[in-house]
Protein backbone atom coordinates (compact mmCIF):
# COMPACT_ATOMS: atom_id res chain seq x y z
CA UNK A 1 0.00 0.00 0.00
CA UNK A 2 1.11 3.45 -0.72
CA UNK A 3 2.94 5.41 1.75
CA UNK A 4 1.59 8.66 -0.06
CA UNK A 5 -0.78 10.69 2.00
CA UNK A 6 -3.10 13.41 1.50
CA UNK A 7 -3.71 16.02 3.85
CA UNK A 8 -6.55 18.07 3.18
CA UNK A 9 -7.33 21.42 4.62
CA UNK A 10 -11.33 22.71 4.77
CA UNK A 11 -12.31 26.59 4.57
CA UNK A 12 -11.33 28.94 6.19
CA UNK A 13 -7.94 27.22 7.28
CA UNK A 14 -5.92 29.14 5.16
CA UNK A 15 -6.56 31.70 7.92
CA UNK A 16 -5.03 29.32 10.21
CA UNK A 17 -3.02 31.76 13.02
CA UNK A 18 -4.60 34.99 12.29
CA UNK A 19 -8.29 33.59 12.71
CA UNK A 20 -9.39 32.67 16.04
CA UNK A 21 -6.25 32.62 17.62
CA UNK A 22 -7.83 31.83 21.22
CA UNK A 23 -9.46 28.45 19.86
CA UNK A 24 -6.88 27.65 16.81
CA UNK A 25 -3.61 28.98 18.11
CA UNK A 26 -0.95 31.45 16.61
CA UNK A 27 0.93 28.66 14.55
CA UNK A 28 -0.42 29.22 10.33
CA UNK A 29 -0.93 26.40 7.55
CA UNK A 30 2.51 26.48 6.82
CA UNK A 31 3.80 25.97 10.39
CA UNK A 32 1.95 23.22 10.85
CA UNK A 33 3.31 21.63 7.55
CA UNK A 34 6.67 22.64 8.10
CA UNK A 35 6.61 20.82 11.31
CA UNK A 36 5.29 17.52 10.15
CA UNK A 37 7.74 17.05 7.43
CA UNK A 38 10.16 15.69 9.24
CA UNK A 39 7.94 13.31 11.16
CA UNK A 40 6.87 12.65 7.82
CA UNK A 41 10.36 11.82 6.30
CA UNK A 42 11.05 9.44 9.57
CA UNK A 43 8.05 7.31 9.25
CA UNK A 44 8.62 6.96 5.26
CA UNK A 45 5.25 8.86 4.57
CA UNK A 46 4.96 11.36 1.85
CA UNK A 47 2.84 13.89 2.09
CA UNK A 48 0.85 16.41 0.20
CA UNK A 49 -0.98 19.75 1.83
CA UNK A 50 -3.79 20.97 -0.03
CA UNK A 51 -6.14 23.75 1.68
CA UNK A 52 -9.30 24.94 -0.32
CA UNK A 53 -12.76 26.90 0.67
CA UNK A 54 -14.72 25.33 -2.30
CA UNK A 55 -16.13 21.98 -1.34
CA UNK A 56 -16.04 20.43 -4.65
CA UNK A 57 -12.23 20.34 -5.21
CA UNK A 58 -12.01 18.65 -1.61
CA UNK A 59 -14.04 16.35 -3.43
CA UNK A 60 -12.09 16.44 -6.54
CA UNK A 61 -9.16 15.89 -4.90
CA UNK A 62 -10.05 12.81 -2.41
CA UNK A 63 -11.32 11.31 -5.93
CA UNK A 64 -7.82 11.68 -7.54
CA UNK A 65 -6.25 10.37 -4.63
CA UNK A 66 -8.20 7.13 -5.16
CA UNK A 67 -5.76 5.12 -6.98
CA UNK A 68 -2.30 7.79 -5.72
CA UNK A 69 -2.46 7.86 -1.67
CA UNK A 70 -2.59 5.23 1.06
CA UNK A 71 -3.99 7.91 3.25
CA UNK A 72 -6.22 10.97 3.98
CA UNK A 73 -5.48 13.53 6.29
CA UNK A 74 -8.78 15.48 5.86
CA UNK A 75 -9.88 18.62 8.65
CA UNK A 76 -13.44 19.47 6.46
CA UNK A 77 -13.56 22.94 8.76
CA UNK A 78 -17.49 23.35 8.50
CA UNK A 79 -17.58 21.13 5.68
CA UNK A 80 -17.37 18.24 8.92
CA UNK A 81 -21.08 19.34 9.55
CA UNK A 82 -22.63 19.83 6.95
CA UNK A 83 -21.18 17.85 3.74
CA UNK A 84 -22.47 14.16 2.56
CA UNK A 85 -20.78 15.12 -0.53
CA UNK A 86 -17.13 14.82 0.98
CA UNK A 87 -18.72 11.78 3.05
CA UNK A 88 -19.60 10.28 -0.08
CA UNK A 89 -16.32 11.16 -1.98
CA UNK A 90 -14.38 9.72 1.44
CA UNK A 91 -16.77 6.40 0.95
CA UNK A 92 -15.15 5.72 -2.38
CA UNK A 93 -11.67 6.38 -1.55
CA UNK A 94 -10.03 2.92 -0.20
CA UNK A 95 -7.40 4.01 1.90
CA UNK A 96 -7.00 4.60 5.34
CA UNK A 97 -9.08 8.45 6.50
CA UNK A 98 -7.82 10.53 9.39
CA UNK A 99 -10.18 13.17 10.99
CA UNK A 100 -8.52 15.53 12.31
CA UNK A 101 -10.36 18.94 14.17
CA UNK A 102 -7.80 21.16 15.92
CA UNK A 103 -10.51 22.60 18.59
CA UNK A 104 -12.56 20.37 20.67
CA UNK A 105 -15.94 20.26 18.51
CA UNK A 106 -17.74 18.52 21.15
CA UNK A 107 -17.26 21.36 23.61
CA UNK A 108 -18.43 24.06 21.37
CA UNK A 109 -21.91 25.28 19.64
CA UNK A 110 -24.32 22.34 19.71
CA UNK A 111 -24.20 22.43 15.45
CA UNK A 112 -20.50 21.44 15.33
CA UNK A 113 -20.86 18.34 17.04
CA UNK A 114 -22.09 15.85 14.45
CA UNK A 115 -19.28 15.10 12.17
CA UNK A 116 -20.31 13.37 8.80
CA UNK A 117 -16.61 12.37 8.10
CA UNK A 118 -16.28 10.56 11.50
CA UNK A 119 -19.07 7.69 9.77
CA UNK A 120 -16.16 7.08 7.48
CA UNK A 121 -13.01 7.91 9.25
CA UNK A 122 -10.44 5.36 10.13
CA UNK A 123 -8.90 7.55 13.15
CA UNK A 124 -10.64 10.54 14.40
CA UNK A 125 -8.39 12.99 16.39
CA UNK A 126 -9.82 16.07 18.00
CA UNK A 127 -9.16 18.92 20.04
CA UNK A 128 -5.36 17.99 20.85
CA UNK A 129 -4.48 21.50 18.27
CA UNK A 130 -2.39 21.54 15.91
CA UNK A 131 -0.50 18.33 17.15
CA UNK A 132 -3.49 16.85 16.09
CA UNK A 133 -1.83 16.35 12.46
CA UNK A 134 1.59 14.93 13.84
CA UNK A 135 -0.82 11.96 16.01
CA UNK A 136 -2.31 11.38 12.70
CA UNK A 137 0.31 10.76 10.34
CA UNK A 138 1.85 8.80 13.33
CA UNK A 139 -1.08 6.66 12.99
CA UNK A 140 -0.99 6.56 9.45
CA UNK A 141 2.57 5.54 9.84
CA UNK A 142 1.98 2.42 11.79
CA UNK A 143 -1.54 1.57 9.98
CA UNK A 144 0.53 1.45 6.37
Amino acid sequence: MSRDILVLNGPNLNLLGLRQPEIYGSDTLADVQARCEPLADQLNLTTDWRQSNHEGQLIDWIHDARTTTGGIVINAGAYTHTSIAIHDALNAYDGKVVEVHISDIHAREAFRHHSYISDRADEVIIGKGVHGYHLALEWLGAAL
